[in-house]
Parts: structure tokens; sequence; C-alpha cells
């Protein structure tokens, strides 16, 4: 395994039509991703509903998250993160359409 890196904030796509999802590290137990999101969410009447857990952060811009069984969605700003236990139904209601909203999101097989 050799050492990799890069910036989070670089080639950041403006308005495109559907997120961008860019693989940052891949190793076994986990997978880290950088989302960019500009306006997108899930189509109506989709959950996600994940074989692994998921850890989340939005580190600019802003997102609705619904999880299933809450009353309320979640309204997440720069620096609010969630833990996500698998199969745990979830959904993105809203990004932020007027800027580029980018999450860090880390997907980690549990036993």
């Amino acid at each position: 395994m050799s050492v990799a890196g890069g910036n989070l904030f670089s080639a950041i796509p403006a308005g495109a039509a559907e997120e961008e999802i860019r693989e940052l590290l891949l190793v076994p137990g986990a997978r880290i991703e950088r989302i960019v999101s500009t306006g997108q969410a899930s189509p109506a009447g989709f959950w996600y509903d994940q074989e692994f857990a998921e850890w989340v952060v939005l580190l600019v811009g802003a997102a609705r998250v619904s999880i299933e069984g809450e009353d309320e969605p979640r309204l997440l700003g720069a620096g609010d993160y969630l833990f996500i236990p698998p199969h745990t139904r979830h959904r993105i209601d809203w990004t932020d359409p007027g800027d580029a909203t980018i999450w860090l999101a880390v997907h980690l097989a549990v036993a």
C-alpha cells in the first residue's frame, strides 16, 4: 500500500445534473468518498437501505436528510455529521441548489 493524497475541495463541479461521487480510499472494510451535490435529492419514494454502516459529515453547504421512524427531517450544515447503522432507511430530501454541498462519506463493513 502506498501513500495517497489530494485536496477535498479541488475540482468541484458547478451545477452538475447529477451528484459527483469520487472514491478517495478503498481498503478492506472501509470506503471513503467525496460526494458533491448541487441541488440533487433522492427520487420520490426512494429510501437508501445499505448493507454497510455510513458515517457522513457535511463539509460545505446544506442538506435535509430523513431517517425512517423519525418525526422530522434533519437539517445539516457545515460540520454536522451522522452515523447511519446498516439497514437504517434514509433519504436525501434536499441539498442547496445555490451552492455545492460537499459530503465526506465513510462506508464501514460491520459484523
